[in-house]
């Protein structure tokens, strides 16, 4: 699981809930974190702003103090990531390759007028194209508008020599395929959804009938059936193609394979090593056994300065939940940043042990789990340009309850989110001085542990009841926001608890907690409707989490004036009257939705999150919506990687690797185009 910018610095300070545009705070006054200030100011971490989207760049620390053998592992995987980059695109629809080569044809061989207004829509069109990794929107998933015509499009092909037509050009501008994912209650699913996980005559029954008569040789370690494949119908049979050498996307599986062996080369140890081979293997044969055999040998393996995640790992754009998403984060662990936050790996039992959760979902042994604070090296596939800021891999139950999990902040791009925003919003939204302040001294601190409990403690904890299937066969569509809002609701009940300052946490484990809560409800009941059109039903899972959490909470506590709706001067706040009573409500909630996932509740599930989390009160994102208006900053973010030159000696061998930025976002984008463009158009 991860915690998308669409969880926590996404909107940062311009939600109210998590700190990317906020102005830092820090207690700490040493020379090293005043430095550390200072070279933070030098670095210019904005690279544009277009749409509805700024570009950031981020730094590396402590790159300087690997060795050449690490900087050369670091090397080899990142390139092993981007070697994948053009499968994420066809993953994310038929058409995307086709559309962004001719794109970029005409961007880079177009000599004609670009000071018209036709030029700068379609320049815009592009640069959000490249964003989302194709013509739907990264995260509401409707498709991209172009504000430019057809002939226009026709007359820049003609001039460049380059070509579209047929469904691919046509679809830029119909109405087909409006939504990549479509998880709308009482509808077919998997037909409406443009992702291309499935051939065009798949249905979710099919899908659903298909998986189950399927039968794992273990049926207590379940094999992830559909991960790593497109089901297609041949004939009326349905058939899964399957990614791997000489299968589905077999041309850039064997150039990832090809850096992953030079990367197993350089491993810093066995362990690390050994897990390289079987996820190399996996890539061959796309065995799903070796799939669970790798990530076992995965999470087992912590020692070393660096770390990697690569493979289809995130179900979230399938709208049924079974197939992977390519991704890759390479990653250097900050050991200063990782001991300070251990302690919340080292208590994982105690929280286990003291949640409100039934005792038959809870752990009687927790196991295996790790945390580290590390920094991003490079990123691609679904973790570029849109990033997320934590992770807590494997997803497969079983493996986190016989072996553990590893669990991640991403350091170095908080720190970048920290850096490179204004302060405005939180301003208008919030209802007080006092809450301001909150904000202002405790509310990045807020931010962090929570992203940390979401990801060590939230998706580690509870269990599965015996005989209940996976989640994505019993909560369906609905499995990824109640995931996702269960980890929220575990990282929500600990906030506003005395064990983080026993455990050397925090200062002042109140005032925490209150800061916390101020933002999660400000951000779920108002600020993030600033990503939603007028009239727009919330449908990413994320938003939807948030929404239903603080819903649910607002209205139960209600008969008590636990959050209290307060109008002045036209404008809507909520104000949180009894910290103790929410605390109490998170707990009541986190209880019934790890009730809903333990027995595979799909009517209960159904009914929280539809109730809660799905239709938005019109008036009030109207408002919202104007209040937004003088702000400036793009509610969205992501990034342009940092660029790893090799420097060679006269017989080829590595002599040093030079960290360097990309001059601009569109010449990332066009570098990325050529020189890792190992697919043909795959439908």
């Amino acid at each position: 699981m991860n915690l998308k910018t669409i969880f926590g610095i996404a909107l940062a300070m311009s939600l109210a809930f998590s700190c990317k545009n906020e102005s830092k705070t820090n207690n700490d006054s040493t020379s090293d974190t005043v430095e550390t200030k200072k070279d933070a100011a030098a670095f210019d971490y904005t690279v544009e702003q277009f749409a509805d989207i700024k570009i950031l760049r981020y730094q590396i620390p402590g790159w300087e103090n690997l060795t050449l053998k690490e900087q050369k592992l670091v090397y080899y995987l990142t390139q092993a990531g981007l070697a994948g980059r053009d499968i994420m695109w066809d993953q994310n629809y038929r058409h995307n390759l086709e559309i962004r080569k001719a794109l970029e044809t005409v961007y880079t061989n177009y000599t004609g007028d670009k000071s018209s207004e036709d030029w700068k829509a379609f320049e815009n069109y592009l640069k959000r194209v490249w964003f989302s990794s194709g013509i739907h929107h990264h995260y509401s998933n409707d498709k991209l508008k172009a504000d430019f015509s057809q002939d226009y499009l026709k007359s820049l092909l003609a001039e460049t020599n380059a070509q579209l037509e047929g469904e691919a050009f046509d679809v830029i501008f119909n109405d087909k395929d409006m939504r990549k994912v479509d998880q709308s209650k009482g509808v077919d699913n998997v037909a409406l959804s443009a992702v291309n996980f499935y051939g065009p005559e798949v249905t979710t029954a099919d899908v659903e009938k298909f998986y189950k008569n399927k039968k794992s040789p273990n049926p207590h370690r379940p094999l992830s059936f559909g991960l790593n494949s497109k089901l297609v119908k041949e004939n009326g049979v349905l058939k899964e193609l399957v990614y791997k050498s000489g299968g589905l996307y077999g041309a850039a599986i064997d150039e990832i394979t090809k850096w992953l062996k030079l990367a197993q080369g350089v491993a810093e140890n066995k362990a690390q090593g050994d897990a390289l081979g079987l996820l190399i293997q996996y890539y061959k044969t796309g065995d799903l056994q070796t799939w669970d055999d790798y990530n076992v040998a995965w999470t087992a393996a912590t020692a070393g300065n660096v770390d990697y995640i690569n493979g289809f790992i995130e179900v979230y754009n399938d709208p049924v939940g079974y197939r992977g998403s390519y991704e890759s984060i390479v990653q250097i662990n900050d050991f200063d940043m990782s001991q300070k936050m251990k302690v919340l790996s080292d208590n994982a039992q105690w929280f286990e042990d003291n949640s409100p959760l039934m005792d038959e979902h809870k752990k009687k042994n927790v196991v295996g789990v790790t945390y580290k604070v590390v920094n991003v090296a490079g990123e691609a596939g679904d973790a570029s340009p849109s990033t997320p800021i934590g992770v807590n891999l494997p997803n497969a139950n079983w493996i986190r309850a016989e072996v553990g999990s590893k669990s991640v902040s991403l350091g170095n791009i908080i720190e970048a989110y920290n850096n490179a925003g204004s302060t405005g919003r939180v301003q208008e939204f919030v209802n007080d001085q006092e809450e301001l302040e909150l904000e202002i001294n405790y509310g990045q601190q807020a931010d962090k542990l929570h992203t940390a409990l979401h990801e060590v403690i939230g998706h580690a904890s509870g269990q599965l009841n015996p005989g209940v299937g996976e989640t994505k066969e019993t909560l369906k569509n609905y499995a990824s926001t109640l995931e996702e809002g269960r980890a929220d609701l575990v990282g929500l009940y600990y906030l506003y608890n005395p064990k983080l300052q026993e455990l050397g946490l925090v200062e002042d484990w109140k005032k925490t907690g209150m800061a916390a809560y101020d933002r999660y409800i400000r951000n779920g009941l108002m600020t993030q409707l600033i990503r939603l059109n007028l009239g727009d039903d919330v449908v990413q899972a994320h938003m939807r989490n948030r929404m239903w959490v603080s819903a649910w909470v607002f209205e139960k506590g209600k008969k008590d004036n636990v959050i209290e709706k307060i109008t002045r001067n036209g404008k809507t706040y909520y104000n949180i009257n009894d910290y103790e009573k929410l605390h109490d409500l998170f707990g009541q909630l986190l209880r019934e939705t790890q009730r809903i996932k333990s027995e595979g509740d799909y009517k209960a599930v159904e009914k929280l999150v539809e109730t809660y989390g799905v239709k938005v009160d019109q008036e009030l994102h109207k408002e919202i919506l104007k209040r937004n208006e003088q702000f400036p900053d793009a509610p969205y973010s992501g990034f342009v990687n940092p660029v790893l030159v090799p420097e060679m000696d006269d017989k080829g061998e590595i002599t040093a690797i030079k960290v360097t930025q990309p001059e601009s976002y569109k010449g990332q984008m066009l570098d990325y185009g050529k020189a890792y463009n190992f697919l043909r158009t795959e439908k």
